[in-house]
């Protein structure tokens, strides 16, 4: 039963952080995401209808996976977490989801390690770069706190 519980609140703030920090990056992002000129060319176009019906349809689905899968490969270190204080809990699990999840992810993108070494050029560019950071930091932070203060 704990491990259900830890899966739920894991896969629940990981949805809430998730859909909040694409949100606000959203709004400094359009050029990135929208439109025939976008940077993420090999994106579905979110200015199209029925690229981005997909997008929405698929979203919570796929991000309840991606929760649930990042929960269970925790499971033999939920005890220990649990005796860190907040502070270290909530280091922990941002400084996690930040470099598990994207700084050093495999998948190249234009902000983290692989996309420098194998993207081309015009997919990296200091403009996107930052805009990925600021999506993902605020991804990082909001989901170490929720994780950290409500689950433990």
């Amino acid at each position: 039963m704990e491990y259900l519980f830890f899966s739920l609140w894991f896969t629940l703030a990981h949805v809430l952080s998730y859909m909040i920090a694409g949100m606000l990056a959203l709004r400094i992002s359009k050029d990135i995401y929208e439109g025939k000129s976008r940077l993420m060319d090999y994106h579905r176009d979110m200015s199209n209808h029925g690229e981005s019906k997909h997008v929405h349809r698929w979203f919570i689905p796929g991000q309840i996976l991606r929760g649930l899968l990042l929960s269970i490969i925790l499971y033999p270190i939920i005890g220990p977490l649990g005796e860190l204080a907040f502070a270290m809990r909530y280091a922990f699990f941002a400084g996690l989801i930040f470099v598990y999840t994207h700084l050093a992810c495999a998948a190249p993108c234009p902000d983290n390690i692989e996309g420098f070494v194998y993207m081309k050029k015009r997919y990296i560019t200091k403009s996107s770069f930052l805009k990925f950071q600021f999506e993902m930091v605020i991804y990082s932070l909001l989901f170490g706190f929720l994780v950290s203060y409500f689950l433990f």
